[in-house]
């Protein structure tokens, strides 16, 4: 269940960075009006879910992936809310600080809290 969940997280990932490269769903640099994207911040996105996939191929990278980016996330979240939205290479804003930690903090919980006995 836990592969199928991290593959499920790796199709939104996709699917975020690649609708902020659409002109459709990305008015003023917001992606559906609210958080702000820019191509590093689409193609690190696009990166998280193609690494998800890929770690979903068997339970240990699984749990590895969770507990890697859950964390990570959660960094970055803190880290935006720490530099009002200036991560050097790319920019975010409140949303994408809250969806950051939120995403981050379930992610990590998944990975930390998953069992040893479901390979």
């Amino acid at each position: 269940m836990l592969r199928i969940i991290t593959i499920l997280f790796g199709v939104i990932f996709i699917f975020a960075g690649s609708a902020g490269y659409l002109p459709s769903l990305t008015k003023d640099g917001l992606l559906l009006g609210l958080f702000a994207v820019d191509s590093m911040h689409n193609l690190v996105h696009i990166v998280s879910g193609v690494v998800a996939i890929m770690a979903a191929t068997s339970y240990g990278l699984t749990v590895l992936y969770l507990r890697i980016f859950g964390l990570l996330y959660t960094a970055v979240g803190l880290w935006g809310f720490y530099t009002n939205g200036d991560l050097y290479f790319m920019q975010v804003n409140m949303p994408d600080n809250i969806l950051h930690i939120v995403l981050g903090v379930v992610i990590a919980y998944l990975g930390f809290s998953a069992s040893r006995k479901e390979r």
